[in-house]
């Protein structure tokens, strides 16, 4: 309950001071670029039961440095290499663009960054019933792997799954999913730091593959801030989210789950999210236009296993 409580002060005093611009990310600049923040407040949608692991406790350290080395680029063993910047060292390769019934069995896992992609494909499929296949979403505004995590509870932060709030794995389970997407970590690197953030989201992947162990899980890389709201002092920073990503692409290939670096795409070439992909440039910086939703979904059309 501590950690709990810390944790949602810390996100809710990080959101007040650390976005009132726009960010942006370059590729050539993605080892140069690991500081700042916290993400998000919106509605939820789908959600899971109950949960019983444990986060790793907040870090009350500074924002972590980038590593002096950088990691080589190598090819997967499903064919994916590294994205332009030359620094994730696991991640899909571009490929045939594949058809919408890809995702017919695919759940898609975030916090509002996601839920912005979930509201954009509700809107194309009341024209499209066929947009994006049957891809379902359990996103949930200021979720993160660490408060994913804890119980459920009236307070608690799931999503909801057929009008009830469950824990990720038991809603994962609930959907049939097979193809499991998961966008997490902005909301965890302000309260645990960005290891905390990559030992969460580890074990909420592990836990999520304990009830569905035939899933393909796909790791969304975490996307970049608009330069103006990029802030070095703050723990959610490109500097940060580029080390997160890094970290989580080394996991991914350990453990044998794929790596989607939806990172290469949405940024400016300078390591920030390029401006007119961004709808709240001037506030949090961080969630994404209709413009930048088509970008995002296009790398997910195009980066398949």
């Amino acid at each position: 309950m501590k950690y709990r409580l810390l944790a949602a002060v810390t996100a809710v005093f990080l959101c007040m001071t650390a976005c009132s611009s726009g960010g942006d990310t370059s590729s050539e600049t993605y080892s140069q670029i690991l500081s700042s923040g916290v993400v998000s407040s919106e509605t939820s949608s789908p959600s899971s039961e109950s949960q019983s692991s444990q986060a790793s406790q907040p870090s009350s350290s500074d924002a972590e440095s980038s590593s002096s080395s950088q990691v080589e680029s190598t090819a997967s063993s499903s064919g994916g290499i590294s994205g332009p910047d030359g620094n994730i060292p696991y991640a899909l390769a571009q490929g045939e663009r594949v058809s919408d019934s890809y995702f017919d069995d695919a759940v898609f896992i975030g916090d509002s960054v996601s839920l912005k992609l979930e509201k954009y494909v509700t809107a194309k499929r009341n024209s499209n019933a066929s947009f994006f296949g049957g891809a379902q979403f359990l996103t949930a505004g200021s979720m993160g792997s660490g408060n994913a995590l804890q119980p459920v509870s009236d307070e608690s932060i799931h999503p909801l799954y057929n009008g009830q709030k469950m824990a990720l794995a038991d809603s994962v389970k609930a959907s049939g999913a097979k193809k499991v997407y998961i966008m997490l970590g902005m909301n965890d690197l302000a309260p645990y730091g960005v290891d905390g953030a990559v030992s969460n989201m580890q074990t909420l992947i592990e836990g999520i593959l304990e009830k569905t162990p035939d899933a393909k899980i796909f790791v969304e890389s975490a996307t970049p801030l608009v330069a103006a709201q990029n802030f070095p002092t703050h723990k959610l920073n490109n500097s940060n989210i580029a080390l997160y990503n890094q970290k989580m692409s080394a996991v991914c290939q350990e453990k044998g789950w794929y790596f989607v670096n939806v990172w290469s795409a949405v940024q400016d070439g300078s390591g920030n999210l390029t401006a007119s992909y961004c709808s709240d440039p001037d506030s949090m910086g961080i969630h994404f236009t209709d413009s930048g939703c088509e970008v995002w979904l296009e790398y997910l059309y195009t980066h398949t296993a």
